[in-house]
C-alpha cells in the first residue's frame, strides 16, 4: 500500500477515486457478461459451421463413391482467390465478419474427365466456404478472448484492490483526523484549567495582601501559596490525561 497523506485534501482525493472505481465497476462487470455471452453465441456457430461442413464432406465422398472415380476429381481443381471480410463491432472489439468468397476453376480437359466434375466443384467451393467461415469465427473468439482477459484483470483490480484499498485508507484519515480533533479539545481543556488556577491563585494571593496590607507574609505562608497553585496544575494535567485517554478508547 502507497504511503498516503493524513490530511483533509487527502481524504478528499481518497473519497473522489472511490466514487470513481464504484461508478465503473458495474460498467466492467457488464461488459464482461456481454463478452462471456458472445463467446459462447460464437463458439456454438463455428461448432455448427464445422458440423456441416463434416456432412457435407462425408456427402461429398458418397457421392464420389457412386460413380466409381474416386481419382477423377483433384482438390487442386478449386482454388480461393479472394476472401470477403467486413468488420463488426461487439462490446468495443472490432472483429471480422466472413461475408464470402471468390474461388478459381482449375484448368481440365471437358472430354477425358467425367461430367460430373462440375458439380464436385461447387461441392468443394461449399466446403472451403465453409472452412474459412470457421476461421473467421475462431479469429472471432480469439478477439473477444483477448478482451474478455484483459476486462476481467481490471474487474478483479477494482473489486479486490483498488476500492478495498481505498476504503481503508479513508478509515485511516478519519481516525486520525478524529484523534487529531479529540487531542485539540483536551489541550484547549488543559490550557482553560491552568488559566484558571493561575488565576485563582492571583485571587488567593490578593486577597492575603488586602487583609495584610501593613504586613510583611511569613515565608511558610507564601510557601504554601505556591504549593496550592503547583497542586491545582498538576491535578488539572492528570484530570486532562485521564479525559484524552478516555476518549482515545471510545469508538
Amino acid at each position: 500500500m502507497a504511503k498516503i497523506k493524513l490530511t483533509k485534501n487527502e481524504q478528499k482525493v481518497q473519497k473522489d477515486a472511490l466514487k470513481m472505481y464504484q461508478r465503473y465497476l458495474p460498467t466492467l462487470l457488464l461488459k464482461k457478461q456481454q463478452l462471456q455471452t458472445e463467446i459462447r453465441t460464437i463458439d456454438a456457430k463455428a461448432k455448427e459451421v464445422r458440423e456441416q461442413r463434416v456432412k457435407l464432406e462425408a456427402e461429398f465422398k458418397e457421392w464420389i463413391s457412386v460413380f466409381g472415380e474416386a481419382d477423377a476429381f483433384k482438390p487442386e481443381m478449386v482454388t480461393v482467390r479472394n476472401i470477403k471480410k467486413g468488420y463488426g463491432n461487439i462490446a468495443g472489439v472490432t472483429i471480422p465478419v466472413y461475408e464470402g468468397a471468390d474461388f478459381g476453376r482449375g484448368d481440365y480437359d471437358l472430354y477425358e474427365t467425367p461430367l460430373w466434375i462440375d458439380m464436385a466443384a461447387d461441392r468443394m467451393e461449399k466446403t472451403l466456404s465453409l472452412d474459412l467461415e470457421a476461421e473467421v469465427l475462431d479469429e472471432q473468439v480469439r478477439l473477444l478472448s483477448k478482451e474478455l482477459r484483459t476486462t476481467t484483470q481490471r474487474v478483479n483490480l477494482f473489486e479486490k484492490v483498488k476500492i478495498p484499498e481505498t476504503k481503508a485508507n479513508i478509515k485511516k484519515i478519519s481516525v486520525y483526523l478524529g484523534d487529531e480533533q479529540v487531542a485539540a479539545v483536551v489541550r484547549s481543556k488543559i490550557s482553560k484549567k491552568k488559566l484558571q488556577a493561575a488565576a485563582d491563585a492571583a485571587a488567593l494571593l490578593n486577597a492575603e495582601k488586602a487583609e495584610a496590607p501593613a504586613k510583611a507574609k511569613s515565608p511558610a505562608k507564601k510557601a504554601a501559596l505556591k504549593t496550592t497553585a503547583k497542586t491545582a496544575t498538576k491535578t488539572t494535567k492528570k484530570e486532562a490525561d485521564k479525559c484524552l485517554k478516555k476518549c482515545r478508547k471510545s469508538p
